[in-house]
């Protein structure tokens, strides 16, 4: 007997678990910084270790985020393949795939932040947001703040999918 209840919590814990690990852990300074890159707002990026620049467009941007999207997912993956594994979770392969997929492309969607094109940024202007989205004082960071929340509830709508079909040992 499944308790999908109990199957959802743990998938959702697991998969925010992964989440922050691999938005904070795995992906690397020239990502972070590069991601939001288009041709009409260059970014430079100065190699830590060599200390050279590197100046990047849309398609420098782009690669940036596919590249954290792609390293992102995957630790969520082996994170919570391993621990649904060590639980006793059985996720059916295709509810795994499409939770694993959600999570890409939202996540990608939301870190593509061109300047005054990316999607967390018109969201938040066309809902009263805008304000708290520019707030980078007091501590906060509005910016990052949002992108939380994003994220947060795909991965719950991620972990729903994921639970689709999955029993117990």
């Amino acid at each position: 007997m499944t308790h999908r209840p109990a199957v959802f919590a743990a998938l959702l814990g697991l998969t925010r678990a992964g989440s922050a690990i691999g938005d904070f852990w795995i992906q690397n300074d020239l990502c972070a910084r590069v991601k939001g890159a288009s041709d009409d707002h260059p970014v430079t990026f100065k190699d830590p270790v060599t200390g050279q620049e590197t100046t990047h467009g849309t398609a420098g941007g782009r690669s940036a985020c596919l590249h954290h999207c792609l390293t992102y997912t995957a630790t969520q993956a082996i994170v919570a393949g391993a621990g649904a594994r060590a639980l006793g979770i059985r996720v059916h392969p295709a509810a795994a795939g499409a939770a694993l997929a959600l999570s890409f492309a939202t996540h990608y969607a939301a870190d593509r932040r061109v300047p005054g094109k990316g999607l967390l940024e018109k969201i938040a202007t066309r809902t009263g947001k805008g304000g708290f989205y520019q707030l980078a004082s007091h501590g906060i960071n509005g910016a990052f703040q949002l992108d939380s929340a994003w994220h947060h509830g795909w991965e719950t709508v991620a972990a729903l999918v994921a639970t689709t079909k999955a029993t117990t040992r």
